[in-house]
């Protein structure tokens, strides 16, 4: 799988670099890994950070180069990745545990990231379990 927007930001920012990200910009995105699985807005995590969501929005495109709505898709699609490893857990308990409104939304997403469908993606992590 492609490294995402996400871990290469995050792999950017680990390494020495000339450039501090900007603080709102970190703020951002510690509340959204920290609150993924709630309802987020632009507006919110704006107000949260303390800048215009106008500024937000633009600063964040410029600074990750992902806009704010696919980061946190990319954020609840990487947990729900992780949450899946588990069979025990069903895929709309999971699509509704890392913050999607509805489990068609969900399956959209994650198939649009992924190339495949939740239980395709489940369905190969257990065959690869018992390779």
């Amino acid at each position: 799988m492609m490294m995402s927007p996400v871990d290469e930001l995050k792999r950017a920012n680990s390494a020495s670099s000339n450039r501090a990200e900007p603080v709102e910009i970190w703020k951002a995105r510690k509340f959204i890994e920290e609150y993924s699985g709630e309802e987020l807005s632009l507006s919110k995590v704006a107000k949260e950070v303390n800048v215009s969501a106008n500024h937000l929005s633009e600063k964040f495109k410029q600074v990750t180069g992902v806009n704010f709505v696919d980061y946190i898709a990319w954020t609840r699609f990487e947990n729900a990745c992780d949450l899946l490893r588990n069979p025990n857990q069903r895929i709309s308990e999971i699509a509704f545990a890392v913050g999607f409104q509805s489990l068609s939304q969900f399956n959209r997403v994650f198939k649009k990231l992924a190339s495949k469908s939740p239980s395709q993606y489940r369905a190969e992590l257990a065959k690869r379990r018992k390779a």
